[in-house]
């Protein structure tokens, strides 16, 4: 019976009431068709595995790098009692702590950018551009204009501010940008984390079938 199963079939249609010529029937053996999908199922499981296991490398090099890297800049949170007197008591779950993590770098920045509002204004580091450029100005102009010492010493103290507010902000502005990038690291980690995950799930899933084809071919052999 398995023999007959296997041969090829020849059969042909009787020819259409037209009188036309009679059609070939192309049949597919059982046994092939199960090889195909056995050999698909094999190249996905492969594939799978290998895209889980590059995520998980993509997943703990970046949680790797992100604590690494946010640890040796040695930034730790104030303690409670600080942060409530600041107004961030939405922060003192993180009261103490150092910052290792995506997590604690995007809290941090929050706290930093709670201190750039108040420096001036809720001005930023371009914005203050236009005002220290005018303030130096003014204070040249007065040199040239033979203004007295008073006078030259008040226009260079205002420059003088609005530099030192300047540079807080830009020192300020690029510590919560660094931050910020570790938090979207860390971020893109464990996307990959969970995609390596889902990965290897579909890949297992993959491999029961392709067992179950082979389980499948060989009884069909037998019978």
């Amino acid at each position: 019976m398995s023999t007959l199963n296997e041969l090829p079939r020849t059969d042909k249609v009787p020819a259409p009431e037209s009188g036309g010529p009679e059609q070939p029937v192309v049949a597919v053996r059982r046994r092939t068709l199960d090889t195909v999908l056995i050999a698909f199922g094999g190249v996905c499981v492969a594939v799978l595995a290998i895209a889980g296991g590059l995520l998980a490398w993509g997943h703990n090099f970046a949680t790797d790098y992100v604590h690494n890297e946010l640890a040796s800049q040695h930034v730790f949170f104030p303690d409670e009692a600080a942060l409530v007197k600041e107004g961030r008591a939405d922060l003192v779950g993180y009261s103490g702590q150092q910052v290792t993590s995506g997590t604690q770098a995007e809290a941090y920045a929050s706290y930093i950018a709670h201190h750039l509002d108040g420096i001036a204004g809720g001005a930023t580091y371009a914005d203050l551009g236009q005002p220290e450029s005018a303030a130096k100005a003014a204070v040249q102009s007065a040199r040239d204009g033979g203004q007295s010492a008073t006078s030259v010493a008040d226009l260079q103290a205002k420059a003088d501010a609005i530099t030192n507010q300047r540079n807080t902000l830009f020192k300020g502005e690029t510590l919560r940008g660094l931050l910020l990038s570790s938090y979207a690291w860390a971020k893109v980690g464990t996307i990959a984390g969970i995609a390596a995950v889902v990965a290897f799930i579909a890949a297992g899933v993959m491999l029961a079938l392709v067992i179950l084809g082979i389980v499948h071919k060989a009884r069909f052999r037998t019978t």
